[in-house]
């Protein structure tokens, strides 16, 4: 159900399933981590209102709650930070599973950390996401995101999304027209509408919808 991939590193599908709602990836050498991806791959679904936060624990250092996923959000890319909740006295709420924990390591320098999946509720994780530090949270968690209750409780109008993504591409071919302006007379290149796409979907990947209600 999920993946992940260590900047610089070969993608991981080897997922551990500890449980009915908790699965874990073993990540060695853990001290040469900066950031690392997860993600859905899209073979199961999380059932609806479900979604699942992800953990990272560091065994002699403590844990940390990264983020989460759902199936409106099934990838995301996390900037390991270098504070860590002790596992004996967590931030409210988001204590880290005992299934992650013991399943760490420290060999001969090397560390095996563990990248944990928990599922939960949407409501339950949406009041974790708000307990975060301020100054913690993945920059990769935009508003859209940490709007998780919004989420919960109301469904994105269509018309409106669908009317940011047809401005957002007006805007980008506008940058090729020529000074004349927007006119019947002219052609925009197949190749430019090719790229915004490319760009589109990738904003789109890394960070979900919210950068079309910034640039309005």
């Amino acid at each position: 159900m999920f993946g992940c991939c260590v900047a610089g590193r070969l993608l991981q599908t080897n997922l551990q399933q500890v449980d009915q709602t908790h699965a874990l990836f073993e990540i060695p050498a853990a001290e040469k981590v900066n950031h690392v991806c997860v993600f859905l791959l899209g073979t199961v679904s999380f059932p609806e209102g479900y979604g699942a936060t992800v953990h990272f624990f560091w065994p002699g250092k403590g844990s940390q709650v990264l983020g989460m996923l759902s199936n409106e959000k099934p990838s995301v890319i996390f900037r390991l930070r270098s504070t860590f909740s002790s596992v004996s006295n967590p931030a409210s709420g988001m204590s880290t599973p005992s299934a992650f924990t013991s399943a760490a390591s420290t060999t001969m320098g090397d560390v095996t950390a563990i990248l944990g999946f928990a599922v939960e509720p949407l409501e339950a994780i949406a009041a974790q996401m708000a307990a975060l530090p301020a100054a913690s949270i993945n920059a990769t968690l935009n508003a859209h995101t940490m709007g998780m209750a919004s989420v919960v409780t109301k469904q994105v109008d269509p018309g409106a999304l669908a009317e940011r993504i047809a401005r957002h591409l007006f805007n980008y071919v506008s940058g090729f027209v020529p000074s004349g302006g927007m006119g019947p007379e002219n052609m925009v290149p197949m190749g430019v509408i090719t790229k915004w796409y490319e760009n589109f979907m990738g904003k789109l990947r890394v960070g979900g919808t919210g950068f079309l209600e910034r640039e309005e």
